[in-house]
């Protein structure tokens, strides 16, 4: 689909906001959309959206420049991006009249069936079908529906009838500032369905109180509604009405009354940072589920490789202090008391970067880095019965055997179980052999027991920590060694105290950054 972008701003960091202009089949215009972009919108493949519709008179501009600075700092910090469409078709041959709360800038986000309204009029489908389809394909924001909306007046009766007539997955969220809850009971939804619709009865389908009234049951975890008790248009928005059909279904609707503030942006402005955050929570855990369902769906390829050898891309250490080097290998099945995983995701330790300077006395090249990974298991060989193939697990290096002949996992004072160490020491597995073959057929070292910067590996069974699969993998690979060195930091070797003076160095590293997390945790 074709388009222009006809503004760039730099908002924080590298997030933009841009006003982008495209040709509507919907309203057969021209129409332009506000689309503000976090930084991490160029380094995620799933970046979701937040739907703002704005209100009678407004623009795309409107919420951009004055509830902006507000909202965009916290769709940073959640990691979302934010879609501000106009309220109407707009040109030289679109029907209007002169009147604030019809035509030009008040389109009521209905397809109108009257004329002269019908021909250009149909911004329903523009901001449920067209549009949706337009970031997807062009900036893949809000695939897989994950997208919320909200919305505020006109927008906000906007953003409520569209999750309501839209709930069978469609949008993860709903909310809305000061909305028109009951439009046909209102003045001006009475006007509006009248003008567009031929009838304030058609206007029922576009009725928030009336769709939340059919509903069998509750449709989304929570509804929030922000409302000024100093709105001079309250008489046309009768929150009370939607309040009393939510009670009916059971539907949780949450209606923060706010004691001075009235119907204008100021009144957004104020609380739109609360709302995003709403939003972003719930697109977050869309986004972790469905993360966690694709990666789980890879095991379903695993029965086809089982038993065999293994060919993959992996980041190769040659040597100290030299680059790696991306290389097609070989990964041998698991032997006895081995698991092979496939690594999803991967932290960086300074103990590579230890290794790969020479400095490790153990170090041995050439090798496959890293220790800090969330995999799934792929296969596993004999013996083998904690994890089974789909498992998620995180690799550990000194694991604990647990057997209860080992002093040094029955101890209470240490876990450095000494089971495997010896062979790691030396680049290999347990049995004293090696997995991992270069191109050439010449074997790779091992390193730490765990080699993760790989697409596969192979460990000890010792050395699988098996984590929930709801747990995202690029987060869970951190217990791998930051989480774990860091708390074990301040629990055991430092036995921090209440009422302790602690001091930390160094806060680049998730390390740090752990240790005070738990003395936060401990003493907070």
């Amino acid at each position: 689909m074709a388009f222009e972008i006809i503004e760039t701003n730099r908002v924080s960091n590298n997030a933009t906001y841009q006003r982008i202009k495209h040709a509507s089949s919907s309203t057969k215009t021209d129409m332009i959309f506000g689309l503000f972009l976090p930084s991490t919108y160029e380094k995620s493949d799933m970046t979701p959206v937040l739907y703002w519709l704005s209100g009678l008179t407004c623009d795309d501009t409107n919420f951009a420049i004055k509830a902006g600075p507000a909202a965009f700092e916290e769709a940073e910090k959640q990691g979302i991006a934010l879609v501000m469409p106009d309220t109407s078709p707009r040109g030289e041959n679109v029907p209007n009249v002169d009147s604030y709360d019809m035509g030009v800038g008040a389109g009521f986000y209905v397809n109108a069936t009257s004329p002269p309204y019908n021909e250009n009029y149909h911004m329903y489908t523009y901001v449920t079908e067209e549009l949706p389809r337009l970031l997807e394909t062009e900036f893949a924001l809000g695939c897989d529906n994950l997208k919320s909306i909200c919305g505020h007046s006109m927008g906000g009766h906007g953003a409520l009838t569209v999750a309501l007539k839209q709930n069978e997955g469609q949008w993860t969220s709903v909310s809305a500032f000061a909305p028109i809850c009951n439009s046909t009971d209102s003045p001006w939804g009475k006007k509006a369905f009248e003008s567009y619709l031929g009838s304030v009865e058609k206007g029922n389908e576009h009725d928030a109180t009336l769709l939340l009234s059919q509903q069998k049951e509750q449709v989304y975890d929570e509804i929030l509604i922000e409302q000024g008790l100093d709105d001079q248009f309250l008489f046309q928005l009768k929150p009370e009405a939607l309040e009393k059909a939510a009670q009916k279904v059971g539907q949780k609707l949450t209606i923060n009354n706010r004691d001075g503030y009235d119907h204008g942006y100021f009144f957004i402005s104020a609380f739109i940072k609360n709302h995003v955050a709403f939003h972003g929570e719930r697109l977050t855990k869309k986004k972790r589920h469905l993360a966690v369902e694709k990666i789980s769906a890879i095991g379903s390829s695993f029965s086809e490789t089982q038993g065999k050898v293994i060919t993959c891309k992996a980041m190769v250490a040659r040597g100290p202090k030299q680059p790696l080097t991306h290389e097609t290998i070989t990964v041998d099945p698991p032997k006895a008391g081995e698991v092979r995983v496939k690594v999803i995701a991967n932290a960086l330790c300074h103990t590579d970067i230890y290794t790969l300077d020479g400095l490790d006395p153990e170090g041995l090249f050439p090798c496959i880095l890293g220790h800090e990974a969330g995999c799934i298991v792929e296969s596993v060989g004999e013996g083998v019965t904690s994890v089974v193939p789909g498992d998620h697990v995180v690799p550990c290096y000194t694991p604990q055997c647990c057997a209860p002949t080992c002093i040094f996992c029955q101890s209470p004072k240490t876990n450095l179980c000494p089971a495997i160490r010896s062979t790691q020491g030396q680049g290999i597995m347990p049995d004293g052999t090696i997995r991992f073959k270069d191109s050439e057929g010449k074997p790779i070292y091992h390193f730490m027991g765990c080699s993760t910067f790989s697409e596969y590996s192979v460990i000890a069974e010792i050395s699988c920590a098996k984590v929930s699969k709801e747990m995202a993998l690029d987060e869970a690979c951190l217990f791998g060694c930051g989480v774990s060195t860091g708390l074990g930091a301040v629990w055991n070797t430092c036995d921090v105290e209440v009422d302790s003076s602690v001091a930390v160095f160094g806060l680049g590293a998730v390390v740090s950054l752990n240790r005070i997390d738990y003395l936060c945790l401990l003493f907070c």
